[in-house]
């Protein structure tokens, strides 16, 4: 499982290299939106061979925990981080316009780290919902309680990003002085 993880993270960044690639370097804007459409492919091949491995008689463990680690991450950003990599490489090799980046103060900082939160409780809930699958797939609660041990300290790092985050709702970053 660990290997195939790898394996769809490196397929993931490959297939948006390559579609990026095509459509920006080579000009070829079919070969590139084909790769790129078949980018979230990499998540469902990942979701096969963990459920084949589990109804093969695969022990849950770890990596199957990682695996809806990566699936929940996957669906919450991979469009997101789809979308930052497009623009980067427009701009520097299509002349496109430079990157927006997100704001640094005020509340619209405070709003986008309130979205940035709810994509990461978005990331978690998608996970949980995936290891609820594999649970079923293995029948025993007990078997597949390995698989959830991700579950406790990425909880945890949900809870650090949700104080961190809406504290800038009641103390929103202030615009940097100007210096004398």
């Amino acid at each position: 499982m660990v290997t195939a993880i790898i394996a769809c993270e490196v397929g993931f960044w490959v297939l948006l290299a390559g579609g990026l690639a095509a459509r920006y370097l080579l000009r070829l804007r079919r070969l590139g939106a084909l790769l790129l459409l078949s980018v979230p492919l990499v998540d469902v091949a990942l979701l096969g061979l963990a459920v084949a491995d589990l109804r093969g008689g695969g022990r849950a463990g770890l990596p199957h925990g990682l695996a809806a680690v990566y699936l929940g991450v996957s669906v919450a950003f991979g469009h997101r981080m789809m979308r930052w990599a497009d623009e980067r490489f427009a701009h520097r090799f299509a002349g496109g316009p430079a990157p927006v980046r997100p704001p640094r103060t005020g509340r619209a900082h405070a709003a986008h780290e309130r979205r940035q939160w709810l994509r990461h409780l978005l990331a978690y809930a998608v996970a949980a919902a995936v290891l609820g699958i594999f649970t079923l797939l293995v029948g025993d609660v007990r078997r597949a309680a390995p698989a959830w041990a991700v579950t406790a300290p990425w909880g945890l790092g949900v809870l650090v990003d949700f104080v961190i985050s809406f504290s800038y709702t009641l103390a929103p970053r202030k615009e940097p002085r100007p210096g004398p």
